[in-house]
């Protein structure tokens, strides 16, 4: 991944220093199993342990010769040790040790990932609870519907980002499996005791069973979760960057000082950051694509995945930590604008409260269709004309007789009980579990 998109942390775990390090606690780790095995001695594994290394610089030069990464990385190993040396890689295949390497890899890129969401988490939950009853307009379709908060907007996204954990967590653990089987998974070089005991050293779990790799679904489901990951991130960036727009300026990411949106306009405040992580969720959907095309290998393997793991792994793993971290500092410093949204709510004639009207109708007697066809009557006029929606109401004479019906001997005014339908707060009476349900 470019400079761009990458943050140190992540980035370091997708180095070949990185790499090659893991691959050498594979090649400890299965040297003391066989000596708890009783093949290899044990003052030989213990000379492994303490003095083997590779060369990053050698690796790549015999790797030129050899055009063979493994057998490169294990000459340069070789060259750090004495007799014991001939120890190295006893019994296994190049798979062995690079998948369960990798799934090193991404076990520790998951937990970073881990930090990553819940600081996300944190920051939503805060601002929905700043924003509970900061009403706005809810649309559908891009049009107005009926009112609503943005913090229950925020809420919806908690509940989202906390599934993305959840998601996260079992492609972690379906990940973090060792394999260590031998040329096509039949343990006939290296006992399935030895396998066991390598995966424990390294904190993984043993692959049931296996061929000459650990099979593709797995790579999938976790490049497929970060990908969904990165899906939610999008869909709030896209709420944001509609709510940005000048027509409506509900909400914005921040503008630093010195920040310019346009070469051209120095007016631009352009909702940029946003329009990053649309694009850059786009790049995990491919990823997500190729992981899927991988699962499907020739027989126990063929090598056509190993190409594309290369890039994948690890960009889609740097990539989707990045856009976590700039989306939780968007959602840190957005800036919301209360009034506008107040003032958009009311700028569709009072539309919004239809249903209240429409329900009260029914309510006091009218059929359902009667209704419907009145109110929607109405509707059409205050969108076609530019005129209150309420003065429209207060001025039928058939929804002022319907208004005015009661029980007892109470005396309604229908225009005033009209005008009570059109109170945003009776949107907000019924939040409180939803909210109390997602725990904020």
């Amino acid at each position: 991944m470019i400079p761009r998109y990458s943050r140190p942390a992540m980035a370091a775990l997708w180095t070949e220093q990185a790499k090659f390090d893991r691959w050498l606690q594979v090649e400890v780790a299965a040297v003391q199993a066989w000596a708890a095995e009783g093949v290899v001695p044990q003052a030989d594994a213990d000379a492994v342990s303490a003095k083997a290394s590779f060369v990053l610089e050698d690796v790549d030069r015999y790797q030129k010769e050899t055009h063979h990464d493994v057998t490169a990385f294990l000459r340069s190993v070789t060259e750090s040790l004495g007799e014991e040396g001939r120890w190295v890689h006893l019994g296994l295949t190049s798979s062995d040790v690079w998948d369960t390497a990798t799934s090193l890899q991404l076990r520790d890129a998951a937990t970073l990932l881990e930090t990553e969401l819940a600081r996300l988490e944190g920051v939503l939950v805060a601002k929905a609870r700043e924003h509970k009853r900061t009403l706005m307009v809810g649309r559908t379709h891009g049009i107005h519907a009926e009112p609503m908060t943005f913090g229950l907007v925020l809420a919806l996204w908690v509940d989202e980002v906390r599934r993305g954990q959840e998601r996260l967590g079992r492609a972690k653990a379906s990940i973090s499996v060792g394999k260590i089987s031998g040329a096509v998974g039949t343990h006939a070089t290296v006992p399935a005791s030895a396998e066991e005991r390598i995966c424990a050293e390294l904190g993984l779990a043993v692959a049931p069973v296996s061929n000459q790799v650990l099979q593709r679904d797995r790579h999938a489901e976790f490049i497929s979760t970060l990908a969904l990951i990165g899906a939610s991130l999008e869909k709030f960036s896209v709420q944001i960057r509609h709510m940005q727009r000048t027509e409506l300026r509900e909400a914005e990411e921040p503008f630093m000082p010195g920040q310019t949106g346009s070469s051209a306009m120095p007016h631009k405040r352009n909702p940029e950051k946003c329009e990053r992580i649309s694009g850059l969720a786009r790049v995990l959907r491919g990823y997500a694509t190729t992981a899927l095309e991988n699962v499907a290998l020739w027989h126990e393997r063929d090598i056509s995945h190993s190409s594309t793991e290369r890039i994948v792994f690890p960009d889609a793993c740097i990539l989707l930590d990045y856009m976590l971290d700039m989306f939780s500092w968007i959602m840190e410093n957005l800036v919301v604008f209360p009034e506008h949204m107040r003032e958009n709510m009311d700028r569709s004639y009072g539309l919004v409260y239809s249903q209240r009207v429409l329900l009260s109708l029914i309510e006091r007697g009218m059929a359902r269709e009667t209704a419907y066809k009145l109110v929607q009557s109405h509707a059409m006029t205050a969108w076609n004309e530019r005129r209150a929606f309420l003065d429209l109401l207060s001025a039928d004479e058939t929804i002022l007789e319907v208004m005015s019906r009661t029980e007892g001997a109470a005396v309604v005014d229908p225009v005033s009980a009209l005008r009570g339908l059109f109170d945003p707060e009776y949107y907000l009476r019924n939040i409180e579990p939803t909210f109390e349900r997602v725990g904020i």
